[in-house]
């Protein structure tokens, strides 16, 4: 099989307990299973074939649904007697009993999100586009635009371990005509998108027209998966002469990496259209550690199965209520515990923790029997170690990264010796005016502020303010950082910027990471969504931030409230080696150390220091933080 990638876990029974016990992002409170004990798990279907070994097929789909909190259920196009070592067998039920399982599942267990695995044969493809074609008119008709029809995940599974075709040339042109359609995302390893293709891909240049062509064939979105060497053919060994010319080039790129490339026809999030870094229109690469493991049986169903789950989550989590008031709503009227992270699981997301999953499952991959063992089922990913970053260039290493900084939480563990270098602020005031700034940096406590300007867009005279307000800041040896405006920000000397995704876009394309990074300015960036924490991994920032937390009146958001398990969730994936900075609705005391008890290192607030005693204020908001 394919090598992927590296996610990371607890233990393998972890996996085996409660399914709710996996995705506490989900929950309202530290417990893992009381607060959500009656909102069922999502539903998720695999279509595919059964390996009696238990590594692959069902049997792995299942195993995976499961960890990561959702109800599999299974219907089986084929069954094989194989173990460890191979295939003995292989069995076909008719097309006729296939259809006849889903139907009967879908009178009573309806769907979130679909899996298909192999589809061997014609009749096969014919009968599941037939299914789907009929699943998703009905669903269209009843659902009135009320709610998301369910996703169609495609692991086109065609070439095995050692390079052998599993499917006829009929089986696969019926399964590109009738399934393509209706799927939302394919996920062929690099041969398989070759078999598609009808050629090979070699360099990360090849890699993304083959992407481009793919979804020409009909699918939505596209990830193929690069867990070898792009050089590599699919007997493991480098493809003769032009393998040695892509190696050249491709070097730097996947040794020592596992890079995946996903790309999709939709548009981007944003209502205005503005792109993010990990929006899949642009193209975007998932790099993650490589693992040169053997005990990789199952890794291309796993990963399938996974990203349909992850979908599921975020289609169960968009149709019910965002959280209670402490929990991120902005009403406390609604009971349901839906959070931004969460209800913002789109495909690119999927992808992302799907290769988090993975990827653990490979680093702790263990023998069973006499061949290759299955990669390991684990959880809910919960660690940074084996979660992937996006690469904004395939062919070099990792980014040197920005400024370190670190939180007054670790500072405050370490020896005097080990005491060097920046430490962040446990308050990060937000203002849009000098007045204002001046009127903070004078009060004690404040160690750094943030610059958002709003409405000016003459390039002048948001310089003229910038340097009015680094001046102030110098003075009283407070740091300045930046919102979003970087040019300025690297003129008038300031300590750092901050930027959104939306924003980090425009600075990429422009060169202004390598301008910021030259002039030694820290780097602060957004994140909403789990693939935006992706992006913000792949830059190396001073610090990544989180919000909204809870309902905000301030900025006009894209995102739901995250909650205060989301914050937690963050604090996991992040690691203590870079700050996390909370933001959104976070008026006063008491919601400040709630944060900082979810693991938050510092508050960016705006509200909570507006008050007629601002010293009073600040130092009530140090005390919640300390």
């Amino acid at each position: 099989l394919f090598l992927l990638s590296s996610f990371t876990f607890t233990s393998s029974s972890s996996a085996l307990s409660t399914p709710t016990s996996t995705i506490p992002l989900h929950t309202t409170s530290s417990s893992t299973s009381t607060s959500i004990s009656n909102m069922p798990p999502p539903i998720v279907y695999t279509i595919a074939g059964s390996d009696s070994g238990g590594g692959a097929g069902i049997q792995a789909d299942l195993h995976a649904m499961r960890a990561m909190g959702c109800h599999g259920c299974s219907a089986i196009t084929c069954l094989t007697a194989q173990s460890s070592t191979g295939v003995t067998g292989v069995h076909s039920p008719p097309t006729e009993f296939l259809r006849l399982q889903l139907d009967t599942l879908l009178e009573d267990l309806k769907p979130r999100a679909i899996k298909i695995g192999m589809l061997a044969s014609r009749a096969l493809a014919l009968e599941v586009g037939d299914f789907l074609r009929d699943l998703l008119e009905a669903q269209g008709e009843d659902l009135q635009g009320r709610q998301e029809k369910p996703f169609v995940v495609l692991d086109p599974v065609m070439i095995s371990t050692s390079g052998h075709k599993l499917i006829q040339d009929d089986a696969k042109a019926a399964m590109i005509q009738n399934v393509f359609p209706f799927v939302d995302i394919a996920t062929p390893n690099k041969f398989e998108a070759e078999e598609l293709l009808g050629r090979k891909l070699n360099t990360p240049q090849e890699v993304e027209q083959g992407a481009r062509d793919i979804l020409n064939m009909g699918v939505k979105s596209v990830l193929i998966k690069g867990g070898h060497s792009l050089a590599e053919g699919n007997d493991g060994n480098s493809d003769g002469a032009a393998g040695d010319l892509a190696m050249q080039a491709d070097i730097n790129g996947t040794i020592g990496y596992a890079q995946d490339y996903f790309l999709s026809s939709e548009p981007p999030l944003d209502a205005e259209g503005l792109e993010r870094i990990c929006d899949g229109c642009r193209g975007v690469w998932l790099r993650s550690k490589r693992y040169d493991c053997v005990h990789t049986h199952g890794t291309g169903c796993t990963l399938s199965s996974v990203i349909a789950s992850a979908l599921a989550i975020g289609h169960q989590q968009r149709s019910i209520g965002i959280g209670s008031e402490s929990e991120g709503g902005n009403t406390g009227t609604r009971t349901g515990t839906g959070t931004g992270a969460a209800r913002s699981i789109y495909t690119v997301d999927a992808c992302v923790l799907a290769k988090a999953y993975v990827t653990a499952g490979v680093a702790n991959g263990v023998g069973l029997g006499q061949g290759p063992g299955p990669v390991v089922h684990t959880c809910f990913p919960k660690s940074s170690r084996h979660f992937p970053h996006v690469a904004l260039d395939p062919l070099r290493g990792p980014s040197e990264g920005f400024l370190k900084m670190k939180s007054a939480v670790v500072c405050s563990q370490e020896s005097e010796q080990e005491q060097e270098g920046v430490t962040l602020g446990k308050l990060l005031p937000i203002v849009d005016n000098a007045e204002w700034l001046e009127q903070l940096t004078s009060t004690k406590g404040i160690t750094d502020i943030q610059l958002r300007i709003k409405g000016e867009t003459d390039p002048e005279k948001i310089l003229a303010l910038v340097k009015t307000c680094q001046e102030i800041c110098h003075r009283d040896g407070v740091r300045l950082w930046i919102n979003d405006f970087w040019k300025a920000a690297v003129q008038a000397g300031c300590f750092g910027v901050h930027v959104g995704q939306e924003d980090l876009t425009r600075c990429v394309d422009e060169g202004g990471l390598e301008e910021i990074q030259k002039n030694g300015l820290a780097l602060g960036i957004s994140t909403h969504s789990y693939a935006e924490l992706a992006a913000a991994f792949g830059v190396r920032p001073s610090y990544i931030s989180l919000g909204p937390v809870f309902g905000t009146k301030s900025k006009n958001v894209a995102f739901d409230p995250q909650g205060l398990a989301t914050v937690r969730k963050w604090r996991e994936l992040i690691g203590s080696d870079i700050p996390l900075v909370a933001i959104g609705g976070i008026n006063d005391a008491e919601r400040a150390r709630e944060v900082k008890g979810a693991g938050a290192d510092c508050v960016a607030v705006i509200g909570a220091v507006k008050k007629d005693d601002v010293g009073t204020a600040i130092k009530e908001l140090e005390n919640a933080m300390s």
